[in-house]
């Protein structure tokens, strides 16, 4: 009975949210607006690295990719270009308001093949077996329910497809001096390993993106 009562207690604690003090800008229209002009700073790519990190994920032309949580949309021209015309973008957001950022950012680059959803907290309304690759640049970090996210992420995989995760180390000084990370990242490299591999996934490899800062984990669905 103790075991059982205890279980119960957890049970809240489980479907709780869990990325409270990361998301806590993103509550109010005010807090994104901000967030917007961080997003579409003209040099985020080149501080993402974002043209290697694309490049890294080795993808054909006529290839179908997902980004999960695009924000403003700068991995948006590097996705197009990776999977060409006969090829296929979504841009997934949770919010309204920088689906429509990356929309503009789109249509001014002339980018003819994506796909904008919206999604929720619990899922990424991305089609079922539409995907190839799912990234999620910076982003993991913020999945309140991750849980739920992760199993609309492997509906969308097609076979074989691949879940990449790049993100910050919960360390010190990796998102900068001061420790944000360590209040901002819910979890460490370690355990989203571990929190992905227990919702379906298989880790493929891991590595360094920028040391001792950010990291990309790839899966494939188990």
């Amino acid at each position: 009975m103790k075991i059982l009562a205890a279980w119960i207690i957890t049970l809240p604690l489980l479907s709780a949210q869990v990325a409270e003090k990361a998301n806590g800008r993103y509550r109010t229209a005010e807090g994104r607006k901000g967030m917007i002009e961080t997003l579409a700073d003209p040099h985020r790519a080149s501080q993402l690295r974002a043209q290697e990190f694309v490049s890294g994920l080795q993808l054909k032309p006529g290839d179908s990719a997902a980004d999960v949580g695009s924000g403003a949309g700068v991995l948006l021209p590097f996705l197009s270009k990776a999977v060409g015309p006969g090829g296929k973008v979504f841009a997934m957001d949770i919010f309204p308001d920088f689906l429509e950022q990356a929309k503009k950012k789109a249509q001014a680059d002339g980018l003819g093949n994506v796909t904008f959803i919206l999604g929720t907290e619990h899922d990424t309304n991305l089609p079922a077996a539409s995907c190839d690759v799912v990234v999620t640049v910076d982003a993991y970090h913020h999945f309140d329910y991750p849980a739920d996210t992760l199993a609309s992420i492997r509906r969308a995989l097609r076979p074989g497809g691949r879940l990449v995760i790049l993100d910050y180390y919960r360390r010190e000084n990796a998102m900068g001096n001061g420790g944000l990370a360590l209040e901002h990242i819910r979890i460490d490299r370690d355990d989203v390993k571990k929190e992905v591999e227990s919702n379906g996934f298989q880790l493929v490899s891991s590595k360094d993106h920028v040391p001792d800062s950010q990291y990309i984990l790839t899966f494939r669905v188990r």
